[in-house]
């Protein structure tokens, strides 16, 4: 358990917002993003002040542009619906480009877009730079339940045991003829399926009868979270943006 676990979208680097405690950057992110959400949609200039600070802090964990813009294509099914809204919202239309669009439509398309936006860029940060076991030590240490954590701690353990089973599982399947790709063949599929399933099951039940005869005792022991929490002026450096954020938020609030 004492090992890191990296995932897809962490990147490895030695900058200053990877050496923040998670549990600082998760808080940052967090309320970034709500400052995000509380902004009336026609502050236009406040969305520009946010996507300035995402900027920011993207030079400061050198993580480039290019790596954040094809991640954040995951908001595209979100992207077609904010494009279909100016021609299906209802009320007073406006001619652009020769097209008559609803005004409160394009509003709509415009929040969705912008916030949404700002969101999965944020999160993306949050997560390019911070493992996944970085990730549920800060949620730990912030007071998320236990029975959260412990889940996630040992689906983020296992995920790799289970995926190596399944192919095992698909190998072995298709040595002696099973082809899941049609359709008459669903059936051996869905039995593989379940066999996997119950050998996750009896792996998981030996394991925490292994843990319990080991003194588990429901939590995680401090060891395995590894270096304390963090520190006053970790906490100061790191509220720099969501304060500038809610900042931007209130007095958008404000002018609006």
């Amino acid at each position: 358990m004492g090992a890191g676990h990296g995932h897809v979208l962490y990147r490895e680097s030695a900058s200053p917002v990877h050496r923040l405690p998670p549990e600082v950057k998760i808080v940052a992110m967090v309320v970034f993003t709500v400052a995000v959400v509380a902004t009336p949609r026609e502050a236009f200039w406040a969305f520009g002040g946010y996507a300035l600070l995402v900027a920011a802090v993207a030079a400061l964990a050198r993580v480039g542009p290019g790596w954040l813009l094809r991640r954040a294509m995951i908001e595209l099914p979100f992207v077609l619906f904010a494009v279909a809204l100016p021609f299906l919202g209802t009320g007073e239309r406006v001619a652009v480009a020769g097209l008559h669009l609803s005004v409160e439509g394009l509003y709509g398309s415009w929040n969705i877009l912008a916030k949404g936006t700002l969101g999965v860029l944020a999160s993306l940060l949050l997560a390019a730079t911070t493992t996944s076991r970085d990730l549920i030590v800060g949620l730990d240490r912030l007071r998320c339940p236990q029975v959260l954590t412990q889940i996630a701690t040992f689906m983020l353990r296992y995920l790799d045991v289970l995926i190596g089973e399944a192919r095992r599982m698909r190998v072995a399947r298709i040595s002696r003829g099973d082809d899941p790709r049609f359709l008459w063949q669903l059936r051996g599929f869905a039995a593989g399926i379940g066999a996997l399933f119950l050998r996750a099951f009896e792996r998981g039940e030996r394991v925490y009868l292994a843990m319990l005869s080991r003194g588990y005792t429901g939590r995680m022991p401090a060891v395995w979270q590894g270096a304390g929490a963090a520190t006053t002026g970790q906490w100061l450096v790191a509220a720099t943006v969501p304060v500038v954020a809610a900042a931007i938020a209130a007095t958008a609030v404000v002018l609006t």
